[in-house]
């Protein structure tokens, strides 16, 4: 998604040719196997555990860190494993979103026009959420390996699954004119 927003803004008359149907397949199926891959990394580790039978995780659904914390035998490979599989499919593509970003926001400071700017940052905005997206589910897949707080792992997830797929509708729609105005219209009464 921050490729595309890079490709749209920092190339406009390139963007048919550089977002064709191919790449977009190639970076659909690129996500889904690493996808795949991560998760049966962690199935791997998990086959390997020593539970207790009865065990109910204090989760909405079962992170791969919960699963960690249950284990009845050493865990400290699979931590360094954890952590290592979280670096490297955390900062990456962080450090992709942050680098396209950078150039997104350098080419629309140099737009003359501002009404230009506020259009071209008004599409980042929901994108940006994303961001939001990230840090707390990298924060919850990190750190539940070191802190054993259920409830401050069950509110992180809360945020990655729920709040942040609810917050790009919500932006969306406040670039919408008619409830741009409803909205300015309720402020005024307030007021």
């Amino acid at each position: 998604m921050a490729y595309d927003r890079f490709v749209a803004i920092c190339h406009p008359l390139h963007y048919p040719t550089i977002m064709n149907p191919r790449l977009c397949g190639f970076l659909v199926l690129g996500s889904f196997l690493i996808s795949l891959l991560e998760s049966q990394l962690h199935n791997l580790i998990a086959l390997q555990f020593t539970t207790f039978k009865d065990v109910k995780i204090a989760n909405f659904f079962c992170d791969p860190s919960q699963v960690l914390n249950l284990s009845c035998s050493g865990t400290f490979t699979n931590i360094i494993v954890m952590y290592f599989v979280g670096a490297l499919f955390g900062i990456f593509p962080i450090s992709g979103i942050l680098f396209s970003y950078y150039k997104i926001v350098s080419t629309i400071l140099r737009t003359p026009s501002s009404g230009g700017k506020y259009k071209a940052f008004s599409t980042c905005g929901s994108h940006l959420s994303v961001v939001l997206f990230y840090g707390t589910g990298f924060g919850v897949y990190l750190g539940s390996a070191v802190s054993h707080s259920s409830r401050k792992a069950a509110v992180a997830s809360v945020m990655y699954t729920v709040l942040t797929p609810m917050l790009n509708p919500f932006i969306y729609s406040l670039r919408n004119r008619d409830i741009k105005s409803t909205l300015k219209r309720l402020h005024s009464r307030l007021i």
